[in-house]
């Protein structure tokens, strides 16, 4: 029986091969260990708002000497509501969080849609860089404080997000702390993205 570093207790056999394939992937490109127990107190993150509950399979540090970075493996569980009754349901995904030196406040950074776009001329929420338009009108950014988050989203900052290879994922900042994720199944490639994303920021910031 294969000892995997992640714990499998439960999973589905293609569950457990999805997660030994993104950490095959990614240790073949980073230098990554196991981190032992750590609460990364992830019930913090409006990400996971609406999960009845958030269970940590795995957690791996990616080291380097300007500072760590993580890659989680996440099961997360919530009520799906349907015409007749409510069902319980899980879903398995790889999350990315590194700590940050400074307080951003509170941040969320995804793609920006057409209904962003409609709903910022009526209700002016968003937080815009006149200097980097480019950065402006690819992503859509919300914050509590202002002044924090425009001073710590620097540009390097901002080119690091603009350089994710990968379209459909999330940031949320909680002051030091931000993760990097989507609810989509687990796909190797797509983690090694958000580890070269958390790499990245855990060096600039």
């Amino acid at each position: 029986m294969e000892n995997y570093p992640f714990d499998t207790t439960g999973l589905t056999t293609e569950t457990i091969d999805r997660y030994n394939d993104t950490y095959k992937a990614l240790k073949a490109e980073f230098n990554i260990l196991p981190t032992g127990h750590i609460d990364f107190n992830l019930e913090q993150f409006e990400v996971f708002r609406n999960c009845l509950s958030v269970n940590l399979r795995g957690s791996f540090v990616i080291k380097q000497d300007c500072g760590d970075s993580y890659i989680l493996f996440v099961e997360v569980h919530y009520n799906l509501n349907g015409v007749k009754h409510v069902s319980d349901h899980q879903e398995h995904q790889v999350w990315g969080l590194t700590y940050l030196k400074n307080n951003f406040g509170r941040v969320i950074i995804r793609r920006e849609t057409l209904t962003d776009k409609i709903l910022e001329l009526i209700h002016p929420l968003e937080l815009d860089f006149k200097e980097d338009k480019a950065f402006s009108n690819t992503f859509y950014v919300v914050v509590n404080d202002h002044a924090k988050a425009s001073t710590c989203m620097d540009r390097n900052f901002r080119n690091a997000v603009m350089d994710i290879r990968d379209n459909d994922f999330m940031i949320e900042i909680v002051e030091h702390t931000l993760i990097i994720g989507n609810y989509d199944p687990i796909i190797a490639e797509k983690s090694t993205h958000l580890a070269e994303f958390v790499e990245r920021i855990a060096s600039l910031c």
